[in-house]
């Protein structure tokens, strides 16, 4: 499947600059070969910086395994686990990484979650008996990755408050009822297909509880004044962040263990996934940048345009297309076009509001896919990518009608 789309990308880009070139665009091969060296230089760039990021966080990781403190940690979810990835061993230590992964997604940590993730599927590679092939729980954990829950998107609100926004936090709520459904659906795609059976009392019961955080935490937001609740959520993703880091070093010191050593030895694992994720990076982004350099993107954004309007629906939306197809495609060519839109139409305004909820409503899809799996090696990635790419659909959707409610 990822062959056939990877190498779809380009085919698609070369017969979108036949048509560009035909209709007078001479510029547009220009455009794509800069756009191949571009993306290579970034994609390189991307994985250097997140070369710090992953050699301090496994650094931390390290020292939360060796004292025990992840596997505690992983008691939470260890029997909803145990039931959904049944053939994670009941002692994995990728128990801990998975929780802390999903743990820091649904704070909006993306610093924290990505070495998590990683360090999560390294361990979940050790027990995968066809290590070419991606295994039934590294598919459900990237679906999970790739539509993460996130009840804080600090990062859009930011943005939205740099811009002037009358009401940053206004689409806070959008992004968490878009962002929660497409987590679900990713879910349970996944459990049909993996034959998860999910109408238990311990499956159920998280989910229910997990509904009833996100409902308490949606009114405890809305009880607040705009002000109020940008400065809370500034201060408890900080806050959070900083605690862990704390947290982890206190713990291991409560241990009696060297932490600066443990750092260190995890640290080097870090340097490790970032020079063997850069070859699955540049693959794609590459192949992404040619897509929308040769002007396919825009034509995809026209011809769903002109869908609605032969069935004579609203296409006040359609301006923001062209993030809801980059979102999964690229994460900072999707905020890019978030705050182009802020730009163009202003932030207060209908468009900029859509953007800004489906900016919040799913992960980067193929960017996830890429590193994750890239970092284990694994080529045949089964039916990860349809099914996140479901969950991310439904998760768009979602996001475009939560605007029209909400706005």
């Amino acid at each position: 499947m990822l062959n056939i789309i990877w190498a779809g990308f380009f085919i698609f880009a070369v017969i979108s600059a036949v048509f560009q070139y035909i209709g007078g665009n001479h510029e547009v091969w220009t455009l794509i070969v800069s756009s191949l060296f571009e993306n290579a230089e970034s994609s390189f760039k991307i994985s250097l910086n997140l070369t710090g990021i992953l050699c301090f966080w496994l650094g931390l990781m390290k020292i939360a395994e060796t004292s025990g403190l992840a596997n505690l940690l992983a008691k939470v979810l260890r029997p909803l686990f145990n039931r959904i990835m049944p053939e994670i061993p009941a002692n994995s230590p990728a128990f801990g990484s998975i929780t802390m992964n999903i743990a820091a997604n649904i704070l909006g940590l993306d610093n924290a979650a990505t070495p998590m993730g990683l360090k999560a599927m390294e361990q979940l590679q050790e027990i995968n008996p066809k290590k070419d092939q991606a295994s039934n729980a590294q598919i459900l954990f990237m679906v999970i990755n790739s539509s993460a829950v996130t009840l804080i998107p600090i990062t859009i609100l930011m943005y939205r408050f740099q811009f002037g926004a009358t009401n940053p936090t206004a689409v806070f709520i959008p992004i968490l009822i878009a962002t929660s459904v497409s987590t679900l659906v990713g879910f349970l795609i996944t459990a049909f297909w993996q034959k998860i059976n999910i109408f238990n009392r311990v499956v159920g019961t998280y989910l229910l509880v997990g509904c009833l955080l996100i409902v308490g935490l949606t009114m405890g937001f809305l009880s607040l004044d705009v002000q109020t609740r940008s400065s809370v959520s500034y201060m408890v993703s900080n806050l959070v962040l900083f605690g862990l880091v704390v947290l982890f070093i206190c713990w291991g010191l409560l241990k009696k263990l060297n932490v600066y050593e443990l750092f260190i030895e995890g640290a080097k694992d870090g340097f490790k996934i970032a020079v063997q994720i850069i070859p699955y990076l540049v693959a794609m982004l590459v192949a992404i940048g040619v897509f929308r350099a040769s002007g396919a993107l825009d034509y995809l954004c026209s011809i769903i345009a002109k869908l609605f309007e032969t069935l004579d629906l609203d296409t006040k939306f359609v301006p923001a297309l062209p993030t809801a197809l980059m979102k999964p495609l690229s994460g900072s060519g999707a905020r890019a076009m978030m705050l182009d839109s802020f730009m163009t139409y202003g932030v207060d305004s209908f468009v900029a509001f859509t953007t800004s909820v489906i900016q919040g409503s799913t992960e980067t899809t193929f960017y996830v896919l890429a590193v994750y799996f890239g970092a284990v090696k694994i080529s045949k990635t089964g039916a990860a990518l349809p099914i996140a790419l479901l969950a991310d659909f439904a998760g768009i959707v979602t996001a475009i009608v939560m605007a029209y409610l909400f706005y």
